[in-house]
C-alpha cells in the first residue's frame, strides 16, 4: 500500500526534466521513519520458543502483541506467556517453564520401580520384578514429554515338564509348563518302594529344588536292608576309653546301593565272610582266659596240699593204731 501510493506521487509531482519534487523527498522520509517505528523479530529464550501464530508475523509495529510457549518436554510454571511492542522496544518476557514431571509410573502385576534418578522429563528408572518372575521387554524406562517410555512386563518363571521315573508316575498331568511354586508329587507302582524325596518344586532359577526320585524293587529293597549290618548303639565314653578301643571290634558300616538280584550272591558271600572274620579275635580271647583260669586253679590246689602237709596233726589216723600206741 505504502510502495503503490509512494509510485503515484512520484508521477504526479515530477517536474519536466523528470525531477522529484520536495514532496517526493518528504513522503520518502515518512516511510523511512514508519520503518524505523516497528520493532524487531522477538526471539525465544532457553526452553521458550515463538507460537505459530507469532513465526508468520514479518512487521511488528508499535502495539504488536506476540506470544511463547515452553520447548517440548518443559510445561508453564508462571509468568505471561505475552510481550508487546511500546516505543519501538518489547516489554520483558515473565514467563518461566520447568520439566515436566511424569510422576510414578502406573502399578503392574508383580512390578516395582526404582526411581531414585527421579521422575522429570529426561530421568531414567529401573523396572524390578517380584521373586519367581523376570523381566519380559525393556529393563529400564525414560520420562519422554508423552509420558513413560516402553511397557515392560513381569512373567512367571516356569520350568521344564516333570521327567517320568521308572516303575513310578507323576502327579502333573498338564500340558502346560510347571510354574514358580508348583509342587509335583511322585508315586511308586505295587511292588516298588520311592527312594529320594517324594515332591519336587519348580523354584525361582527355573530348575527343580531336588533331585528325581527312584522307584526300587520292593524285595530287592527289603532284602539289602536285611543283610546290611546295623551298627550297635554306643554310650558316650571319655576320650581316654575310645583311643583304646581295638580296631578289631568296631562295627563297619555299608553303605549299599541298589543292586541287581544278579550281585546279591557276591553281596551275601562278602558279608558272610567279614561276620565270620569279626568273630575271630573274640574266640581267640575266650580261649586265652579259659586257659589262665585253668592254670590259676591248679597252682591254688598244688599250693593248699603243700601247706596242709606241713602242719599234720594226724588227727585222720585210724583208730586202730591209737590202741596200738597206748600198748
Amino acid at each position: 500500500m505504502w510502495s503503490l501510493f509512494l509510485q503515484r506521487s512520484m508521477e504526479a509531482e515530477v517536474d519536466m526534466r523528470g525531477r522529484p519534487t520536495v514532496l517526493y523527498l518528504l513522503l520518502m522520509c515518512l516511510v523511512i521513519w514508519k520503518a524505523a517505528a516497528d520493532c524487531p523479530k522477538p526471539q525465544g529464550k532457553d526452553h521458550i520458543l515463538l507460537t505459530d501464530a507469532a513465526l508468520v508475523m514479518h512487521n511488528f509495529p508499535e502495539g504488536s502483541v506476540v506470544t511463547f510457549k515452553c520447548t517440548n518436554g518443559y510445561e508453564r510454571e508462571s509468568g505471561s506467556d505475552a510481550i508487546t511492542c511500546i516505543n519501538n522496544n518489547w516489554t520483558e518476557l515473565q514467563l518461566i517453564c520447568k520439566k515436566m514431571d511424569c510422576g510414578f509410573p502406573a502399578p503392574q502385576p508383580n512390578m516395582s520401580f526404582n526411581i531414585s534418578g527421579g521422575t522429570l522429563f529426561g530421568d531414567i528408572i529401573k523396572v524390578i520384578c517380584d521373586k519367581g518372575y523376570q523381566i519380559s521387554g525393556p529393563t529400564y524406562r525414560q520420562c519422554y514429554p508423552k509420558g513413560w517410555s516402553g511397557k515392560p512386563r513381569c512373567e512367571v518363571i516356569t520350568c521344564q515338564s516333570p521327567p517320568q521315573v521308572t516303575n513310578g508316575r507323576s502327579s502333573w498331568d498338564s500340558q502346560d509348563f510347571p510354574k514358580y511354586g508348583e509342587i509335583i508329587h511322585y508315586s511308586c507302582n505295587k511292588g516298588y518302594t520311592l527312594i529320594g524325596k517324594d515332591t519336587i518344586v519348580c523354584s525361582e532359577t527355573g530348575e527343580y529344588d531336588s533331585p528325581l526320585p527312584e522307584c526300587n524293587d520292593l524285595k530287592v529293597t527289603t532284602e539289602i536292608s536285611r543283610i546290611t549290618p546295623t551298627p550297635p548303639k554306643q554310650e558316650v565314653s571319655s576320650s581316654r576309653e575310645s583311643s583304646v578301643t581295638p580296631t578289631a571290634h568296631r562295627e563297619k558300616t555299608f553303605s549299599t546301593p541298589t543292586v541287581s538280584p544278579s550281585e546279591q550272591g557276591e553281596i551275601d558271600k562278602t558279608l558272610y565272610h567279614n561276620k565270620g572274620t569279626g568273630y575271630i579275635p573274640i574266640i581267640v580271647s575266650v580261649v586265652v582266659v579259659l586257659l589262665a583260669v585253668c592254670i590259676v586253679v591248679v597252682f591254688l590246689h598244688k599250693f593248699l596240699l603243700k601247706r596242709k602237709g606241713s602242719y599234720d596233726t594226724r588227727e585222720d589216723l585210724k583208730p586202730e593204731l591209737l590202741q596200738f600206741q597206748n600198748l
